[in-house]
């Protein structure tokens, strides 16, 4: 008989020898019937694990994204997080922020975005090697993007820094994550008062003027989603730029070849395929069963858990062809990294665009970086959404 000690522990370790690519033993989840009992955040989940299983799961009405416990005495007063909701409040409420999450409006951005990469570049080649990637580069500009968004003075931006890391850190207690989150979410509830005052041209202040206003919202659903936003649009980018360089340094061909190239559909694809091969949710994206059902075979019963294993399912063969190779010449739009469905990733589009900008101007920039350490002494977070501690370089 199976016991809870016995279950695997998600997110699970990847391979010293290979730390860019997925656990070794999700290939094996993959291909067993059914789904894999696992351990995540102290609980029993099924981790779904094959491509198109994760696909379905989130396109089932069956699947609840209320998966946070109710911390709050009366529910009626307590703020709403939108990604954690099912439709139709999920819908009006995604609605009244997607404006600034558009294609167009962040297309519109990519003049200032290319401002911010060149700045820190320009800091960081004068400074000379060597470097700290994570540092001097992809932590404050995507920080700085979503500040920008959102409204929150750059200078303020370390209180989400120091949280969103101890939030996201397996090694973080309960009561370490609640109290990093009580901090944020003070902070942006004095942003909305002050913002309420003194209106500007970002997103916080639309939500206070257009919803709050006439009564669709109220402040602190504003302040909790602020707060959301700020974390998703810092860490994920952050993580994705640090861990997307030791991929390009491992693949030299790749990196030259965006170095070298001005086609944006030849930069975009790359973006697309570092996302599919990186998959840097470990975890996070999770769903309860409302009623019993059937998942990849598998019996499902009201209540119990699931847990959507990206990084597996990005790698499925049923997907793409080799997955374990970094092709940028392959389609991999279908992959999952900001998820799929109702709920996908609201800031794919921005992420996209700080992407394409940052790594095909670091590879056009600096075509002679390389690590500054031995790749088997590059530090890497044990945590939900995968990245670097520090990433030193040189050239």
């Amino acid at each position: 008989m199976t016991t809870t000690s016995d279950l695997p522990v998600i997110p699970a370790q990847r391979a010293t020898r290979c730390p860019l690519a997925p656990p070794t033993e999700f290939a094996d989840w993959r291909q067993a019937p059914g789904l894999q009992r696992a351990i995540w955040n102290g609980q029993q989940v099924w981790s779904v694990s094959r491509y198109h299983d994760i696909r379905a799961a989130l396109v089932d009405p069956r699947l609840s994204a209320k998966t946070l416990p109710e911390i709050f005495e009366q529910p009626s007063e307590a703020p709403v997080i939108f990604a954690r909701t099912d439709d139709p409040e999920h819908q009006r409420l995604r609605r009244m922020m997607t404006s600034q999450f558009t294609f167009r409006r962040t297309e519109a951005m990519r003049p200032q975005i290319q401002d911010l990469v060149d700045k820190y570049l320009d800091a960081m080649i004068d400074k000379g090697p060597p470097a700290d990637i994570v540092r001097d580069f992809g932590l404050p500009v995507p920080s700085l993007v979503i500040a920008l968004l959102l409204g929150v003075p750059p200078e303020d931006l370390e209180i989400f820094h120091h949280n969103t890391a101890a939030g996201l850190d397996v090694n973080s207690t309960d009561e370490e994550r609640a109290q990093g989150f009580i901090e944020m979410y003070s902070y942006i509830q004095e942003l909305v008062a002050r913002k309420q005052r003194d209106p500007g041209d970002d997103l916080l202040s639309r939500l206070i003027t257009d919803y709050v206003a006439t009564g669709q919202l109220d402040y602190n659903t504003v302040a909790v989603n602020g707060v959301i936003m700020m974390q998703a649009g810092h860490e994920t980018t952050a993580n994705m730029i640090s861990l997307g360089t030791v991929a390009l340094l491992d693949h030299p061909e790749v990196y030259e070849r965006l170095g070298q190239t001005d086609d944006p559909a030849v930069i975009a694809n790359a973006v697309e395929e570092l996302m599919r091969y990186l998959s840097i949710v470990h975890a996070q994206v999770d769903r309860i069963a409302t009623e019993d059902l059937t998942l990849g075979g598998q019996q499902i019963r009201a209540g119990d858990r699931l847990l959507m294993n990206l990084p597996a399912g990005n790698w499925d063969s049923e997907f793409v062809a080799s997955p374990e190779t970094l092709d940028i010449a392959r389609s991999a739009r279908g992959h999952l990294a900001f998820g799929y469905g109702a709920h996908q990733c609201i800031g794919a589009n921005l992420a996209r665009v700080e992407m394409q900008v940052a790594f095909a101007t670091l590879a056009r920039r600096l075509p002679g970086l390389q690590l500054a350490v031995p790749a088997d002494e590059l530090k890497f977070k044990d945590a939900d959404i995968y990245g670097m501690k520090e990433l030193p370089v040189t050239w």
